[in-house]
């Protein structure tokens, strides 16, 4: 934006030199051809002044020469500001257009680089809500199996604590189902 709006300043003043120089060359012409035509009907009457016998070379007016010639090279300096102005407001231009081309080049090339930044970015929330999820089913599941482990662990000293115990009465269960075989045994 800043950049168009210099440029629309730039222009305006191309326009009004442009337009400067060219009201100056016309309004220059015009005293030139008038000063011309003065210096040429002068001229004209110092010659038919003259007697006929005298034969001079023909020449401007001496006091015609200075200033036509600076009226000459005012118009020309004229066209040389102009034809200066001109080759600038070129150049600007294409300067101006430059810029633009490669300003939207670089605004398309970033618009690019946010879209797929920004699905890279939705992408890995969703990667971090999936293992969020995952971690949270995790603990869940290392709780549960503290708390299986915990019930193992008591039901595992119950047994080591109560083995001697338990063995002890196994054995004597098991000698009294031999007497009891002994028994039921000898009564047939």
């Amino acid at each position: 934006m800043k950049a168009s709006e210099k440029r629309e300043e730039e222009n305006a003043e191309f326009q009004s030199t442009v337009a400067d120089q060219r009201a100056t060359q016309v309004i220059l012409k015009k005293a030139l051809k008038r000063m011309e035509q003065f210096y040429k009907k002068k001229a004209l009457l110092q010659e038919a002044q003259a007697p006929p016998v005298q034969f001079k070379p023909m020449k401007k007016s001496s006091g015609a020469s200075p200033v036509l010639s600076m009226l000459e090279q005012i118009i020309e300096e004229s066209i040389g500001v102009e034809n200066e102005a001109v080759a600038g407001e070129k150049s600007a231009q294409a300067d101006y257009e430059t810029f633009v081309k490669d300003s939207n080049n670089l605004i398309k090339e970033l618009s690019t680089s946010i879209t797929e930044k920004t699905k890279s970015k939705a992408g890995a929330e969703s990667e971090k809500v999936s293992a969020e999820t995952e971690k949270l089913a995790a603990e869940n599941e290392l709780v549960s199996l503290s708390e299986y482990k915990a019930d193992l662990h008591e039901q595992c000293d119950f047994i080591l604590k109560n083995f001697d115990v338990r063995q002890k009465a196994r054995l004597q269960e098991q000698e009294a189902i031999q007497e009891a075989k002994g028994i039921l045994s000898g009564s047939k």
